[in-house]
């Protein structure tokens, strides 16, 4: 499977951005498909998934009600809405596609492929 991020940019804070999550090469609703992201100088964190079939949804705390996974299975697409968003949102944003347990969602080591990340800068 082959996925393809685009939609980062630069926004002021307080403003909106969708990220895209093309797969390709396989059926994104068959994996839980993650949005991870990674800050300057700091570890790669889950920021959110989608189950299987798009059966349930899953927020870090830092961006639960601010942001939103969605899929569009008809288009093999999965999309990461982000809005209210804040400086420490700055980072460069990966998606991923994990054959893992619903409960592991988080767990970076279990997503088996991912796409190449784009860069979301959030002004203050």
């Amino acid at each position: 499977v082959q996925l393809q991020a685009c939609g980062g940019g630069l926004v002021q804070a307080g403003g909106s951005l969708r990220l895209s999550c093309v797969a390709s090469g396989g059926t994104a609703r068959r994996y839980t498909m993650g949005w991870f992201r990674q800050a300057p100088g700091k570890e790669r964190e889950f920021v959110a998934a989608i189950g299987r079939y798009g059966g349930s949804t899953a927020y870090a705390d830092s961006v639960n009600g601010r942001f939103t996974i969605s899929s569009d299975y008809g288009k093999n697409t999965v999309y990461l809405q982000m809005n209210s968003l804040k400086p420490e949102d700055t980072a460069v944003y990966y998606c991923a596609a994990s054959n893992g347990v619903w409960s592991a969602r988080d767990q970076e080591s279990l997503y088996l492929y991912w796409g190449q990340g784009t860069l979301v800068t959030v002004s203050s």
